[in-house]
C-alpha cells in the first residue's frame, strides 16, 4: 500500500504554496504596482471616478458596475460548482484510483493520498469563492458611494472626497477579484499533483511564469500603459 505522502510530495506542496505566496507578495507590492496591469487599471479607475463627478446622468457608471458584478458572480458560481464536483468525487475514490492506476504516467497513490489532493483543490476553490464574493460586495459598496455623490453642479471638496473613496473601494474589489482569478490558475497547477509531485512542481512554475507575463509583460499591459 503506498504511503500517504512522500518526501517529494512534501517538497512539491511547499514549492506550490511558496511560489503562490511569493508571487502574490511581489505582484501586489506597492513597489511594482505601477508596472502591473492591476496597478495601471487602478489609475484608470481613479480617473473614471473623477469623470463620474462631471456627469449629470450616471447611468453609464451604474451599467459598468453591473457588468463587473455579473462577471464576478459568474466566477463565484463556477467556484461553488467545482467545489460540489470535488466533494462528489470523494465518494468515488476507489474508481478514481483504479482509473489513474491504469495510466502509465501516473504514480501510485493511496486512498488517503487521493483525498489529500482533492482536499487541496477544495481549499483553493473555497478560497477563490470567498475572494469573488467579497469582490462582489465591494462593488456593491462602490455603487452606493457613486449614488451618494452630489450632482455635477455641486462639485465641492466633499464630492471629490466621496469619488476618491469610491475609487479606492473599486480598486480593492479589483484586487480581491484578481486574487480569485489567480487561485483558478494555481488550481490548474494543483490538479497536476494527481499525476506526480514533479508534475506539480513543473506546473506551478509554469503558472507563475504565465501570470508574470500576463501581469507585467503582456501586449495588453503595454496598450493600457500607452506604450504601443
Amino acid at each position: 500500500m503506498p504511503s500517504l505522502v512522500t518526501s517529494l510530495d512534501i517538497v512539491a506542496v511547499l514549492w506550490f504554496f511558496g511560489i503562490w505566496t511569493g508571487y502574490t507578495l511581489i505582484a501586489d507590492s506597492n513597489r511594482l504596482q505601477h508596472r502591473s496591469v492591476l496597478g495601471i487599471m487602478n489609475e484608470h479607475r481613479q480617473r473614471w471616478m473623477q469623470e463620474m463627478l462631471r456627469r449629470d446622468m450616471r447611468m453609464l457608471d451604474g451599467l459598468l458596475i453591473n457588468h463587473l458584478q455579473s462577471g464576478i458572480a459568474m466566477f463565484a458560481s463556477t467556484s461553488i460548482l467545482v467545489v460540489g464536483g470535488l466533494i462528489a468525487s470523494l465518494g468515488a475514490t476507489e474508481k478514481a484510483i483504479a482509473v489513474l492506476s491504469a495510466l502509465p504516467f501516473v504514480g501510485e497513490t493511496s486512498r488517503l493520498g487521493w483525498e489529500t489532493k482533492i482536499l487541496l483543490l477544495l481549499l483553493i476553490f473555497v478560497f477563490a469563492f470567498f475572494k469573488f464574493v467579497w469582490a462582489y460586495r465591494l462593488n456593491t459598496y462602490c455603487a452606493v458611494l457613486i449614488g451618494a455623490v452630489p450632482s455635477s453642479t455641486k462639485i465641492d471638496v466633499a464630492a471629490k472626497d466621496q469619488a476618491q473613496r469610491a475609487a479606492k473601494i473599486a480598486n480593492l474589489a479589483a484586487r480581491h477579484f484578481n486574487r480569485g482569478i489567480r487561485a483558478f490558475y494555481f488550481a490548474l497547477a494543483a490538479l497536476s499533483w494527481v499525476i506526480h509531485p514533479v508534475a506539480l512542481i513543473i506546473a506551478t512554475t509554469w503558472v507563475a511564469i504565465v501570470l508574470y507575463r500576463r501581469d507585467f509583460r503582456s501586449r495588453s499591459q503595454q496598450i493600457i500603459r500607452g506604450i504601443s
